[in-house]
C-alpha cells in the first residue's frame, strides 16, 4: 500500500476515443485508450524512464537488487545438492530404450503421471544423469496426448525449492523419522479399539492403492472417519450429477465431435479434470487446413470474469455468476427441454433464444458444460440439455466416478470440524492439503486443530497447517515416490519416481498409512505393485510383462472406466431458481490462473507468469468492470475494503474490460502467511471471505475505499508495438486504416474468409520484399521457421512456462516486472476490439521473429547478435557488452536484458533445476528466443550419426511441445512437405510489421470466427 497517485485511467476519454475510432479498432489496455504517461513511455521507448530509474519512495536500486537476488535464490536454489543424483533403488523403466549406460549430455525420458486435484495427467520427464529437469506431455496418455499445462511444467521447480520442508518437526522443533515412528506407536495406543476417535483428512483421492490402504484402516477401525477436502473440489460437479442422475458420475466430453458448444461459466481450457485433453480436442475443430471448405465448430460462452475460454468464443456474453442459473433455464426452454421452468435471461432473451435454437439444430453434435464454481442445479441443467439434445453417447459420455470416495468435501470437513470441536478426536492425520489456510472461513479450522490430542500433518512445505500441528512430516514430491492415480477417463497412471527423495526425512502418504496400519513392506513400490498383482488376472511372468509395459507407457492399458447410460431425474427442472435475482453486488471466487488454490504460491515461475487477459503478475486483485468501477467511484490501484457477511478484507482494485457489471472477482491462493520466501505476503487472502455454503459466489458484498492505493505489476502495456511510426497525430487511426499499417492480429468471420481467403494480405506486400539494403542470401540447406495459428491459440500460457523451464529463464520479482524487466522469451499479447464493456478478445503469442533482415543485427557494435546460414538470429552471449542497441532497434520488443545478475550462474545449488544444454546468462547480457537451438543441434547431430537429414517433426521446440492447442508448428521451410511449410503456404499466413521488410521467419495464421448469423458478431 502507498499514498502515491495512480497512473490515472480516464474512462470517459477511453469511451470517447473508441466511439471516434469505431468498433474495429484493436487496443490492448485502458491505459492505451486513456493515453497515460506510463503507456506513452513504454510505447515510445524500449527502455522507458521507469525501467532505468528508481521508483521514488518505493524502490531503490540497492534494496531492489538484494530483494531480487533473495527471490531468485528462493525460487530456484537447491540446498543439499549431494542428494540430487541419488536414483531410486527400485527398477524404473525409461520411455525409450536406454543405452547400455547413461551417456553424459544425452537425456533419458521416463513416463510417469503428474497428479493435480487427484487427477493424473501422463507426462514424460527429461532426466540428465539421474536428475529430472523438465516435464512434458506423454503423447500416448489419453489425458495429455503430448501436451501439458502450466502447473505440470512448473511443478518441477517445487521439487528443487529450498523452502521445501526438510525435517520432521515436533511442536516446531526438528526431530527425525524414528521419533515420529515411535510417536505413531504411542498414538495407536490412544486410538479406541473401533477407531471412533481417529480421523484422517486427505485431498481428493483417485489412487486405487492409496484408497485400498485407507479402506484397510477402516476395516481395522470401523468407526474411524476418512474425510476429504480441497478448496477447489468438484463438489458442485459431483452433486449436480447426483441431482440429475441420483448418483455421482464422471462426465467425459468429446469436443472433437461437437459442432456447437455452450459454456455456462466454464473455463474448460484451464479448469477441471481433462482440461488439457479438452483444449486439444476443441482446437482440432478450429483447424483450417482445408481452407474455406473447412468445417469450424461454434463456441458460446456465458461468464462473469473474462477467461481463456471466453476469449476464444465466437459469441461471449458477460453475465453475473449468480444469474447463470436463470439464463441456463432460459436456454433449456429455447432448446426444447421439456418441463423446465424459472428461465430468466432478462435483456439477453434474444441471445438465449438464438443459442437454444442453434443447439436444437445440432442434436447429437453439441455440448453444454457448466463451470465448477456454479451450483449443482446448473450442472444438472447442463446434463438435462445434453440428454434432451441427444448428445449422450455421442459428444458426452458418463462413467462411474473416478474418485475412490466421491463425497461432498465441504460437508466432510464441516463434519470433521464439529467432531474436533466436540472433543471426539484423539488422533488427527492430515495427508496433504492446507486446511488451516483454505478451509471455509466459518469453520475457524485453525482453532479446531488445536483440540485434537495428537495432530499430524504431512506436506511439501511447513505451511499454515504444519504450524498448528503437533507433528509435521515432509512429503515427497510427485517425482520422488511411487503411487498411482486415475486420469479424467479413469485410465490408471503409474507414478514412478525419477529421483530418490532429496531429503531423507521426506516420506510418502503410502508410507505413513502403512506405518499407522502396521503393514510390513520394503517400499511404496512394493505397495503399488502388490496392489495391482492382487487386482489383475495376469500372474507371474504375464504380470511382470504387464508391469514392465505399464512403467514404460506410464499407464495401465485398458483401465479406462466403461461408459454407462444413466436415466435423468427431471424433478429439478420445475424447481424455482435457487439463485434469486438480486441487485446487490456479488463476489465470485475463482482459482488463480497462475497459482491455483495457493499450492503454487512459492513457485517463482508461476508468480511471475502474466495471467490471461489481465497480464497481471505477483498479485490477485478485486477485479471489476469499468462501469462498476465508475459506479463505486474507484479506479485501478485503489485500495478498498471488501465486506461480506460481517467479515472484511482489504484488496487493490483492478479494472477488467469485458467483466460482468455489479460483480467482483477475487482469485484465490494469495495472502499466504507461511508459504516460503516467495509466496509469503503477495496478494490478498480470498479465503477470509469464502464460506463453505457459497464457495463459488455470493451476493451482498460491500466495497469501501480506504484512501490508500496499491501498485500492480502488469505486462499488458509494456510491449505495445507501434505499428505506424507516423507520429502521434495519426495514432488514433493506425489500428484499422491500411494506409497507416495493418492490425497485428488479422481477423475475419468464416463467411468473409470464404469470400476472401487472402484477407490477411495487402496488395503491395509482395512488391516490397526486394526493397532492402541487405545482400540476398540463398538458404540451400535447412531454413528454420515457425507458424503460429491464432485460430487454435487459447492463451493458456503453457508455452511461456515451458520456454522458461527449457531455457533457464530467470525470475526477477514484482518491482522489476513493474519496470518492464520481465525476462520471458515468449509472451502472449492480449488485444481487445469493441467497446470497454463487452469487447472481443484475441491472443497473439510473440517469440523472437527470427527476421531474415534483422534490424537488431547491424546495430550491434560487437557482433553479439548474428545471422546463421539456416536463418537463425543468434545471440553470442560471450560477446555481448550490454549496449542494448539491438533491443532498441527491435520493433517487436522481444529481446530481454539482464539488468542485474538475476541468475546466480556460479552457485552449484542452482544446478538441479537447470537445463545443462542451455547457457545461464549473467548481468549485462541480452537474451531472447533461440527457436530452442539446443534441440535443433541435437537433432542435426543425431541425423549425422545416422547418415540422414533431419526429419520433419523431429525437432519440436519447447513452446510447441507443451501447447495443448497445437497452435505452434516449427520446422524446415525449405521442405515443401513439412507441416510448417504447408501452413505458411495457406492464404491465412501473414507476418507482422511487414512494411518494415524485416522478413520474419515466425509467421501467424489469421483468426477466423464462426458467428451465428442470428446474432450480431
Amino acid at each position: 500500500m502507498s499514498q502515491e497517485p495512480n497512473n490515472s485511467i480516464d474512462l470517459a476519454a477511453a469511451r470517447a476515443r473508441l466511439a471516434q475510432d469505431g468498433d474495429k479498432r484493436l487496443w490492448q489496455s485502458l491505459e492505451e485508450l486513456s493515453d497515460t504517461k506510463e503507456f506513452r513511455e513504454f510505447k515510445e521507448n524500449e527502455f522507458p524512464a521507469k525501467a532505468d530509474l528508481a521508483i521514488p519512495g518505493r524502490f531503490s536500486e540497492d534494496v531492489g537488487r538484494r530483494d531480487v537476488l533473495k527471490m531468485i535464490g528462493v525460487s530456484a536454489a537447491l540446498t543439499g545438492l549431494g542428494a540430487c543424483t541419488k536414483l531410486p533403488t527400485e527398477h524404473i523403466v525409461p520411455y525409450v530404450k536406454p543405452p547400455e549406460e547413461i551417456i553424459p549430455g544425452r537425456p533419458l525420458f521416463y513416463a510417469t503421471s503428474y497428479i493435480s486435484r487427484g487427477v493424473a495427467t501422463g507426462v514424460l520427464v527429461e532426466s540428465h544423469e539421474g536428475r529430472p529437469t523438465k516435464m512434458e506431455g506423454n503423447p500416448e496418455h489419453p489425458g495429455s496426448l503430448g501436451a501439458v499445462d502450466i502447473f505440470t511444467t512448473a511443478s518441477i521447480l517445487n521439487m528443487y525449492d529450498p523452502d521445501r520442508s526438510q525435517s520432521v518437526l515436533h511442536d516446531g522443533r526438528i526431530t527425525n523419522w524414528d521419533a515420529f515412528t515411535a510417536a505413531i506407536g504411542d498414538a495407536k495406543l490412544q486410538i479406541a479399539a473401533n477407531g471412533a476417535n481417529l480421523r484422517i483428512l486427505t485431498k481428493t483421492i483417485t489412487s486405487p492403492t492409496l484408497a485400498s490402504q485407507l479402506k484397510k484402516l477402516q476395516s481395522m477401525y470401523p468407526a474411524m472417519k476418512w474425510h476429504q477436502y480441497e478448496p477447489l473440489s468438484a463438489d458442485n460437479v459431483r452433486d449436480g450429477a447426483k441431482l440429475a442422475f441420483g448418483k455421482p458420475l464422471n462426465t467425459i466430453y468429446h469436443f472433437e465431435k461437437a459442432d456447437v458448444v455452450l459454456s455456462l461459466d466454464a473455463d474448460f481450457f484451464n479448469i477441471g479434470a481433462g482440461h488439457v485433453r479438452y483444449t486439444k480436442d476443441f482446437s482440432s475443430r478450429r483447424d483450417l487446413t482445408n481452407g474455406p471448405n473447412s468445417s469450424l465448430n461454434r463456441l458460446y460462452v456465458v461468464e462473469s470474469m473474462p477467461s481463456s475460454t471466453g476469449a476464444s468464443a465466437d459469441h461471449r456474453l458477460r453475465v453475473r455468476s449468480s444469474e447463470i442459473e436463470g439464463f441456463a433455464r432460459a436456454i433449456a426452454a429455447s432448446a426444447g427441454v421439456a418441463g423446465v421452468s424459472g428461465g430468466n435471461a432478462g435483456k439477453n432473451a434474444n441471445w438465449a433464444s438464438a443459442v437454444g435454437r442453434d443447439l436444437a439444430a445440432h442434436r447429437g453434435s453439441s455440448i453444454v458444460v457448466a463451470g465448477e464454481h456454479q451450483p449443482p442445479v446448473v450442472h444438472a441443467l447442463a446434463h438435462a440439455l445434453n440428454a434432451s439434445l441427444g448428445n449422450v453417447g455421442k459428444t458426452v459420455e458418463y462413467t462411474d466416478s473416478i474418485e475412490a470416495n466421491p463425497i461432498n468435501e465441504f460437508d466432510s470437513i464441516k463434519d470433521l470440524a464439529a467432531d474436533l470441536d466436540a472433543g471426539r478426536v484423539e488422533v488427527l492425520l492430515i495427508l496433504g492439503g492446507n486446511p488451516a489456510y483454505d478451509a471455509p472461513v466459518e469453520l475457524d479450522f485453525v482453532n479446531k486443530i488445536f483440540k485434537a490430542r495428537v495432530s499430524i500433518h504431512s506436506g511439501l512445505y511447513v505451511d499454515e497447517t504444519a504450524e498448528v500441528s503437533h507433528w509435521h512430516v515432509p512429503a515427497t514430491h510427485n517425482l520422488e515416490a511411487w503411487s498411482d492415480a486415475r486420469a479424467y477417463d479413469g485410465t490408471v497412471g503409474i507414478v514412478q519416481p525419477l529421483i530418490a527423495p532429496l531429503y531423507e526425512a521426506a516420506h510418502s502418504d503410502h508410507e505413513i498409512l502403512a506405518l499407522l496400519s502396521g503393514d510390513s513392506f520394503s517400499s511404496p513400490h512394493d505397495l503399488v505393485q502388490a496392489y495391482w498383482q492382487s487386482q489383475r488376472p495376469e500372474k507371474d511372468k504375464a504380470f511382470a510383462a504387464l508391469w514392465e509395459k505399464s512403467l514404460h507407457d506410464g499407464f495401465i492399458a485398458g483401465t479406462a472406466l466403461p461408459a454407462t447410460a444413466p436415466g435423468l431425474n427431471p424433478g429439478f427442472l420445475s424447481q424455482t431458481s435457487s439463485t434469486a435475482a438480486s441487485d446487490s453486488l456479488e463476489i465470485v471466487f475463482l482459482p488463480d490462473p497462475a497459482i491455483g488454490d495457493g499450492e503454487f504460491a512459492n513457485n517463482g515461475w508461476l508468480q511471475e507468469l502474466p495471467k490471461p487477459i489481465t497480464r497481471l503478475t505477483w498479485d490477485n486483485a478485486a477485479m471489476v468492470s469499468p462501469a462498476t468501477a465508475q459506479g463505486l467511484g474507484v479506479t485501478k490501484g485503489d485500495y478498498v475494503t471488501l465486506t461480506l457477511n460481517g467479515r472484511s478484507l482489504s484488496a487493490g482494485v483492478y479494472l477488467v474490460p469485458g467483466h460482468a457489471d455489479n460483480s467482483v472477482t477475487l482469485h484465490l491462493g494469495y495472502g499466504r502467511r507461511r508459504s516460503g520466501k516467495v509466496g509469503t505476503g503477495p496478494g490478498f487472502n480470498g479465503y477470509l471471505l469464502r464460506a463453505g455454503n457459497a464457495p463459488g459466489f455470493q451476493t451482498g458484498l460491500e466495497v469501501k475505499k480506504t484512501g490508500d492505493t496499491y501498485s500492480f505489476a502488469s505486462t499488458q502495456q509494456q510491449y505495445t508495438i507501434d505499428v505506424d511510426g507516423h507520429g502521434e497525430e495519426q495514432e488514433s487511426v493506425v489500428a484499422f486504416e491500411p494506409k497507416y499499417g495493418r492490425d497485428l492480429v488479422q481477423i475475419a468471420t468464416l463467411d468473409d474468409y470464404k469470400k476472401n481467403p487472402s484477407f490477411v494480405t495487402t496488395p503491395d506486400e509482395e512488391a516490397s520484399k526486394d526493397l532492402t539494403i541487405y545482400p540476398g542470401w540463398k538458404y540451400d540447406g535447412y531454413a528454420w521457421g515457425m507458424a503460429i495459428d491464432l485460430n487454435r491459440c487459447v492463451g493458456c500460457n503453457a508455452c511461456v512456462i515451458a520456454c522458461q523451464a527449457e531455457n533457464n529463464i530467470a525470475v526477477v520479482g514484482k518491482e522489476q516486472v513493474e519496470r518492464g524487466r520481465a525476462m520471458h522469451w515468449i509472451r502472449i499479447d492480449t488485444y481487445f476490439r469493441g467497446d470497454l464493456d463487452a469487447p472481443e478478445m484475441y491472443y497473439e503469442p510473440m517469440p523472437c521473429m527470427q527476421c531474415e533482415n534483422a534490424p537488431c543485427e547491424y546495430v550491434c557494435p560487437v557482433g553479439a547478435t548474428t545471422h546463421s546460414s539456416e536463418g537463425l538470429n543468434d545471440m553470442v552471449y560471450n560477446r555481448c557488452v550490454g549496449t542494448r542497441y539491438c533491443s532498441n532497434n527491435c520493433p517487436y520488443k522481444v529481446r530481454r536484458f539482464n539488468f542485474f545478475l538475476f541468475s546466480d550462474y556460479t552457485s552449484p545449488s542452482l544446478y538441479g533445476v537447470r537445463n545443462p544444454n542451455v547457457t545461464v546468462r549473467s548481468r549485462g547480457v541480452m537474451e531472447k528466443c533461440t527457436y530452442c537451438v539446443q534441440r535443433i543441434n541435437a537433432a542435426k547431430i543425431r541425423g549425422e550419426e545416422e547418415n540422414r537429414g533431419v526429419r520433419d517433426g523431429e525437432i519440436v521446440t519447447a513452446c510447441q511441445q507443451s501447447c495443448p492447442a497445437d497452435a505452434i508448428v516449427f520446422g524446415n521451410i525449405n521442405d515443401p512437405n513439412s507441416r510448417v511449410a504447408k501452413l505458411k503456404a495457406q492464404t491465412r499466413n501473414y507476418t507482422i510489421l511487414n512494411d518494415l521488410n524485416t522478413r520474419p521467419r515466425t509467421s501467424f495464421l489469421g483468426r477466423v470466427s464462426n458467428p451465428n448469423p442470428d446474432l450480431k458478431a
